[in-house]
């Protein structure tokens, strides 16, 4: 799975790489946190969680009175985000806040988005919750890197449960990747009007798929990560046919990451900073198996 990764690279850096057309981040978008997002959505994010407002990158036709700055013309009245109108201009390439949890259309409440922060990509296109956007609605969720927690076979916790040791799985280019994502909107029906951007929750999840060979040791999922060859057709939302988006969705390039030990300071939310993606020193690390030589690294000290 992927439960937290990092966003560490501003909007403009994002702008550049991704080829984005339309910079929607300083649009209203709901929030589903009760408290204020730290740091705040947009900023470079460490330690990016669930319910926190990310960066996504997608492609739809812009809505008019945006106040976002806008690399391309074009305009679309206001009013249900999928409505079909004879007038609508082209899709553009856009960067925008979504929050991380999915929640489908016919959702009663937020709630179910806590759930839904990955989806299987062996089943995405039968899925009830999933295929509607996994048709049209695929977008890119860029990243630095994951979090991962590897389970000791050797070490315990003072509960005497397996020692979790996190992980940081990267590219070793210091680049920003593309994890497969997919996007949902939520209408609240406790807003009269349409065109209120608090009456639309845009969601998003991440796809995953089966553990590259060696950082199965750490765990047996791992993102979909998309070549940037794959991004203007993944993001394309005129392309429906299912055997091209299965073909997408069963992408597979081992060997093109590095993982290594980092702080278990990132198990907490309240963290986060640069310092989160650190190696941790060999002689820090209790009962941790090497993801590339099977080798247990630390011994077998337990009950910290």
């Amino acid at each position: 799975m992927c439960g937290r990764y990092a966003a560490s690279a501003n909007p403009d850096e994002l702008i550049e790489v991704f080829d984005v057309e339309l910079d929607a981040t300083a649009e209203p978008a709901r929030s589903v946190l009760v408290k204020a997002q730290t740091p705040p959505p947009g900023q470079p994010d460490y330690n990016m969680a669930p319910t926190k407002q990310a960066p996504v990158v997608l492609m739809r036709s812009p809505r008019t009175g945006e106040t976002a700055r806008v690399f391309a013309d074009g305009a679309e009245r206001p009013g249900e985000p999928d409505r079909p109108e004879p007038d609508r201009p082209d899709p553009v390439r856009q960067l925008r806040l979504l929050t991380w949890g999915l929640v489908p259309s016919w959702s009663k409440d937020v709630k179910t988005g806590v759930r839904m922060i990955n989806a299987r990509a062996e089943t995405v296109l039968s899925s009830r919750a999933y295929a509607p956007a996994a048709r049209s609605r695929r977008c890119l969720v860029p990243a630095r890197g994951w979090f991962e927690w590897q389970a000791s076979p050797v070490a315990k916790d003072a509960k005497g449960k397996p020692r979790k040791q996190p992980f940081f799985v990267e590219s070793g280019t210091d680049e920003v990747i593309a994890f497969a994502g997919l996007y949902e909107f939520w209408r609240d029906p406790q807003v009269a009007d349409p065109a209120d951007p608090m009456a639309w929750l845009t969601t998003f999840t991440i796809i995953t798929t089966d553990a590259d060979p060696g950082l199965d040791r750490i765990h047996d999922r791992q993102p979909l990560v998309l070549d940037p060859d794959d991004w203007a057709t993944w993001l394309d939302p005129s392309m429906t046919d299912p055997e091209r988006i299965e073909k997408l969705l069963s992408f597979h390039d081992p060997g093109r990451f590095r993982a290594y030990p980092v702080s278990r300071a990132v198990s907490s939310n309240a963290s986060n900073g640069p310092h989160l993606i650190d190696p941790v020193p060999v002689d820090e690390l209790i009962g941790v198996v090497d993801p590339m030589t099977g080798e247990i690294i630390g011994g077998d000290a337990s009950g910290d």
